[in-house]
């Protein structure tokens, strides 16, 4: 037989499913072309019911997922799995020890979505800083029309220069805030000690650094440590003119004690971008239209287009570098 017309064994591609596609991507916005280079059999499922995953990867080798669930259940019943990709750098809705105990590859994301969760953590300071959402309400409801001045004065304005930053969790995320907000605004910065985990040289415990921080910026994993971390007696320990924030996970803070909080001016003001349960289908206090200086956003600190774009981008240099043995963004 001639070489040249022996027929070389095809080589059938890993079944890959994306769950929850449709929580990256919106209206076909982003390119899946570096996905499906190495994952070329991948189905691009834009909603999958959490009652429904164990069946739409059952024959599955590769997951990806963003907030979708991977219990023990469901990860001992998906025979053919050997790697999840997370669209996402937090961990805790997958299993890692029962994908460990199986020997799954799990991989998450890191520094992929920097940029924009600086740009929406300032862009939410300065908003309740110089109280742009109360000036444009007066504005449009006549009130410089018919002033007797040049500008309006009602509400007071106050410069974030030599005010102070405080940071808790000093991963990548909380690096760039702290360094955008120190060399842009001339604020000082001050880093708190881990919740749960050792005390690091020049940090503070977060008791000691809540009295004297005039923004407080969260950005650390939810763990047992850090659950309902941000409390009412927190909350009470904080300047009353103070603003807090956070861009990393609903349940680091308290939302009744938080929106008591606002309503009694005890403190400045909010920009709360997670809520503990997402979509809120039961509620939470701090969906009430009353509460004063408060600004909810349904997890979009991250979503930039070019964040989400590189999201994907990323998961498949993992996939890739999985494949050929290695061990690229992985946690198990």
């Amino acid at each position: 037989m001639n070489p040249s017309n022996r027929q070389v064994p095809l080589v059938e591609p890993l079944r890959a499913v994306f769950l929850d596609y449709g929580t990256v991507s919106c209206n076909d916005d982003l390119d899946p072309a570096s996905l499906l280079r190495v994952l070329p059999a991948l189905e691009l499922n834009l909603h999958t019911a959490q009652e429904d995953v164990a069946e739409a990867i059952a024959g599955a080798s590769v997951v990806l997922l963003n907030k979708l669930r991977l219990t023990p259940e469901v990860i001992s019943g998906a025979s053919s799995l050997q790697l999840v990709l997370l669209a996402a750098t937090g961990t805790n809705n997958v299993d890692l020890e029962a994908a460990r105990e199986r020997g799954i590859g799990v991989c998450n994301l890191r520094d992929y979505c920097t940029a924009s969760v600086v740009q929406h953590v300032l862009a939410v300071v300065l908003l309740l800083t110089h109280r742009l959402r109360e000036y444009d309400a007066l504005v449009r409801a006549g009130a410089w029309q018919r002033g007797a001045h040049f500008c309006l004065l009602d509400y007071p304005i106050r410069e974030l220069a030599g005010r102070t930053l405080g940071i808790v969790g000093h991963g990548v995320l909380g690096r760039g805030v702290a360094q955008a907000a120190g060399l842009g605004l001339g604020m000082n910065v001050l880093v708190a000690n881990r919740p749960g985990g050792q005390r690091v040289p020049g940090r503070h415990d977060l008791d000691e650094l809540l009295p004297k921080v005039d923004v407080l910026s969260l950005h650390c994993p939810l763990t047992p440590e850090t659950q309902g971390l941000i409390s009412a007696s927190r909350l009470a320990a904080m300047k009353p003119d103070a603003l807090l924030v956070n861009t990393a996970r609903g349940a680091l803070v308290d939302s009744q004690a938080l929106a008591n909080a606002l309503r009694a001016r005890r403190l400045g003001g909010a920009a709360i971008d997670v809520l503990p349960q997402e979509p809120p289908v039961d509620g939470n206090p701090l969906l009430d239209p009353d509460i004063p200086n408060l600004i909810v956003t349904p997890h979009i600190a991250w979503a930039a287009r070019d964040a989400r774009q590189r999201c994907l981008d990323e998961m498949a240099l993992n996939a890739e570098d999985f494949l050929r043995g290695s061990r690229r963004g992985r946690v198990v």
